[in-house]
């Protein structure tokens, strides 16, 4: 039965199991390493296995180091002058000088596709031709509708209004012989010569005047104060219609005729001539997610309007263009002397200063982790003619020299939970664990604070040799409901088998959870502890130290390692607990250890024990 529960146990684990004992294999060096570890204790310590070194004063150089890339800082670039047509997918390029050529000012650099403007500039050709035509015809029009005005004026009003005049001088002398003859025929009347109907009839004619020449009156005071305002009106409008008609065919044309200026300014674009001296860099564009390029400067390529094709670096104003991560950057401060190493120039060695660094993170991509760098331009000091842009530049930036300090390799330094350790070998022939206190570092060396003398002598090669340190236990981590949840997972069913730790490999008993890290090392055979391991994770990737591991803090891990991180949530709130994966890992452990175990490892260890880097999920 008890076979059977840990087969049970097994499957259910072993999801969890492949990602995790993966982190484990890489994080705590289980293996062959483990191994001859233990074949080591067995057989006894040998004198040349220890690379030792005595603690010793001297100058120091705390340096930020980091690989760059030799630029210009002073870049004359050939961009496309001719926009995008068909859709905006860009212009080709029917040829271009190779990159790395030295040119002269006016020698040809660029030639684009051009076959698509010609073809415009003939259609645009006649297009303004048109308009041209359009604009002579307006003007006409105007012209015209002047004249008009001028003609009525001068011509059809007058001679209207004289017409009109002379019917009025007509109508006026037949009045007054109208009026004669009427009093005439009144007299003979009186004088019964003639009779009464002839007055009659001379009484009408003098109507027949009066109406007449009240009928030309009106008709010249009508021409006069309306049908001469009438038609000047219509003929102001015709003017002023064909003035608006012309100065939209001037507008037109100008369009067109700047249209034309365009495409024949776009044409002689479309080949690029160097403004100045200098080398051919090609303006190609590289994808920040995963290094692909985005644009490469060939023949057949399609260019935007803007877009730079060719960059003539001055080869007098070099600079390197470093990224620094974020754990350094606020050492870096502009105006740091910095010593540039050129590795394709034989080791060329080079002086600079730091000139410009970032505020601002640069922007990640799919496969950068989370950790940020920060872009940091470095000023190379009396640069050579023969180092060329794209070169790759190892940066040593100075932080701070001290003359005399006590330092010692960095491989002799050893970090546990936040403490900072080395391994004495002591004049008895005897080995001390100390804990010190390092300042500044640098690739090499760590300077020593305190917890060191002079001519002490130190093991530099510790990690191969942690057995024979006596590091503090870590505090436990959560462990309160740790026993509760083993229990509830089937580990808790070993209690009568006797003592014996989960973290370090086997079942808790619910009655023994106190000190259950305490024990993981020593009951491994040198394997760290699950606690160990977790606390190391947690140092790593707990960014907020809010003792839990959220989702942006687990997807920043490997990717093999956030399947395993995520199914160990075991109450699916999102974040993950030490005291959840502490379990996780438990089980994992257990699981290891009893694999190992039936493979044939160390006697009492349930298999070989790594003793190296003591870490967690990063290592």
């Amino acid at each position: 039965m008890l076979l059977s529960h840990r087969r049970n146990l097994s499957r259910r684990g072993i999801s969890l199991l492949g990602v995790l004992v993966l982190l484990v294999l890489l994080s705590v060096g289980i293996g062959g390493a483990a191994y001859w570890k233990y074949v080591r204790q067995a057989d006894g310590l040998r004198e040349d296995q220890l690379i030792l070194n005595p603690v010793g004063r001297g100058p120091f150089d705390h340096i930020v180091l980091e690989q760059g890339e030799i630029e210009s800082s002073l870049n004359t670039e050939i961009v496309c002058q001719v926009k995008s047509r068909g859709g905006g997918s860009g212009t080709a390029i029917l040829w271009v000088i190779d990159e790395g050529t030295k040119v002269e000012k006016g020698e040809k650099l660029v030639e684009l596709d051009s076959s698509q403007l010609d073809t415009e500039l003939k259609q645009q050709k006649i297009t303004v031709n048109n308009s041209k035509a359009a604009l002579t015809s307006a003007d006409a029009t105007l012209e015209q509708a002047r004249i008009a005005r001028q003609e009525y004026l001068e011509g059809v009003y007058k001679t209207e209004e004289k017409a009109i005049e002379s019917e009025i001088a007509v109508a006026q002398q037949d009045l007054r012989k109208a009026q004669l003859n009427l009093r005439s025929t009144e007299k003979m009347v009186a004088k019964g010569l003639v009779n009464s109907l002839q007055m009659e009839g001379d009484e009408f004619g003098l109507i027949n005047a009066e109406s007449k020449l009240d009928a030309a009156q009106g008709r010249l005071s009508v021409l006069q104060k309306l049908t001469k305002q009438k038609m000047l009106v219509q003929f102001d409008s015709d003017i002023e219609s064909a003035v608006a008609a012309k100065e939209a065919a001037r507008s037109t044309l100008m369009e067109e005729e700047e249209k034309l200026s365009d495409i024949e300014s776009q044409i002689k674009s479309c080949v690029m001539y160097a403004p100045s001296s200098g080398v051919v860099v090609h303006g190609n564009q590289y994808s920040s997610r995963g290094g692909n390029a985005e644009f490469v400067v060939e023949a057949g390529a399609l260019v935007r309007e803007r877009q730079t094709i060719i960059r003539l670096p001055d080869p007098t104003k070099m600079q390197v263009a470093a990224k620094i991560n974020e754990s350094r950057i606020t050492l870096v401060r502009e105006g740091m002397p910095a010593r540039i190493r050129v590795e394709a120039m034989e080791g060329l060695e080079l002086l600079g200063r730091v000139k410009k660094v970032n505020r601002y993170a640069e922007p990640g991509s799919w496969f950068s982790s989370s950790i940020k760098e920060y872009a940091c331009a470095i000023e190379i000091i009396n640069p050579p003619d023969n180092i060329r842009t794209g070169m790759t530049a190892e940066v040593r930036i100075f932080v701070e020299q001290q003359k005399d300090v006590l330092q010692i390799p960095i491989q002799g330094v050893y970090e546990h939970f936040g403490n900072t350790f080395t391994l004495l070998r002591t004049s008895a022939g005897q080995f001390e664990t100390r804990q010190i206190e390092i300042g500044a570092t640098n690739d090499n060396m760590a300077t020593i604070q305190s917890g060191l003398e002079e001519n002490e002598v130190v093991v530099l090669n510790l990690r191969n040799h942690l057995d024979l340190m006596n590091l503090p236990e870590p505090e436990q981590v959560e462990s309160e409901s740790l026993a509760d949840q083993l229990k509830g997972q089937g580990y808790a069913s070993e209690v009568a088998d006797g003592p014996s730790n989960a973290l370090a490999g086997g079942p808790v008993p619910v009655s023994d959870t106190k000190g259950a890290a305490d024990k993981a090392r020593t009951s491994a055979g040198g394997m760290p502890s699950a606690a160990d391991m977790v606390e190391r994770s947690f140092q790593q990737y707990d960014t907020n130290t809010d003792g839990k591991l959220s989702k942006d803090e687990v997807d920043a891990m490997p990717d093999m390692a956030k399947e395993g991180a995520k199914d160990a949530d075991t109450d699916g709130d999102g974040d993950i607990s030490k005291s959840e994966l502490t379990v996780a890992m438990a089980k994992v452990v257990a699981l290891i250890k009893e694999r190992m175990g039936s493979a044939g490892g160390p006697p009492g260890a349930g298999g070989p024990a790594a003793g190296g880097n003591r870490g967690g999920f990063g290592g």
